[in-house]
């Protein structure tokens, strides 16, 4: 599964009663949760002891990989972090709809692949240290740069900023085109190409 090594596999089932009871989830929630996910399993662990070839990293001692069974492809981003909060460990969450997995893993925010054939999907182990591993998953699920410069967080941090200026971006040149006062409109105009100079 997912491409990784026979000795990661685990395959221990992970209960949404378990889930409930840790968390003390409201009715409401509870519906929530149950509506988006039918079953759960951690499938894998990547650790020095399952994979000897890597090393421990400073951070990262070893993770897991979580299996979570849709019943719709369209979920609650929420479901997924309360997720995250259970185990205190590193995982990747491998969702799965139907023929098609999205993988996706909390750093900083909660990053997310494009959909994908299940059967095809895997999650590279990539570095000689869990550490580097980690980041060189994050970075292919998030669609990141590993060996650029930046941290991956800067990375995260500045493509979060740039989403966000493109949105004002939008939204002023939509008042723009319907605005009727000449003064007003090229007041929008300044601040659009204002707001152009800040993603060069």
């Amino acid at each position: 599964m997912f491409q990784l090594p026979q000795a990661t596999v685990i395959n221990k089932p992970l209960y949404k009663k378990a889930v409930f009871e840790k968390f003390n989830l409201k009715a409401a929630e509870r519906d929530r949760f149950d509506a988006d996910i039918s079953k759960m399993a951690l499938v894998a662990r990547v650790s020095t002891a399952t994979v000897p070839a890597l090393k421990e990293g400073a951070e990262i001692k070893g993770f897991y990989i979580l299996q979570v069974i849709l019943k719709h492809r369209e979920y609650d981003a929420k479901n997924i972090l309360i997720l995250n909060k259970l185990i205190p460990q590193k995982i990747v969450f491998a969702l799965q709809y139907e023929n098609e997995t999205q993988l996706c893993v909390f750093h900083t925010r909660l990053q997310q692949s494009d959909w994908q054939p299940t059967e095809t999907a895997t999650i590279p182990l990539q570095g000689l240290t869990l550490d580097d591993v980690w980041n060189n998953i994050v970075a292919t699920i998030g669609k990141l740069d590993a060996t650029a410069e930046e941290s991956i967080e800067e990375q995260i941090v500045n493509r979060e900023q740039r989403e966000k200026i493109l949105r004002q971006i939008e939204i002023l040149e939509k008042q723009c085109r319907t605005e009727k006062q000449t003064r007003r409109k090229y007041e929008l105009y300044k601040e659009i190409v204002e707001l152009k100079k800040n993603l060069i």
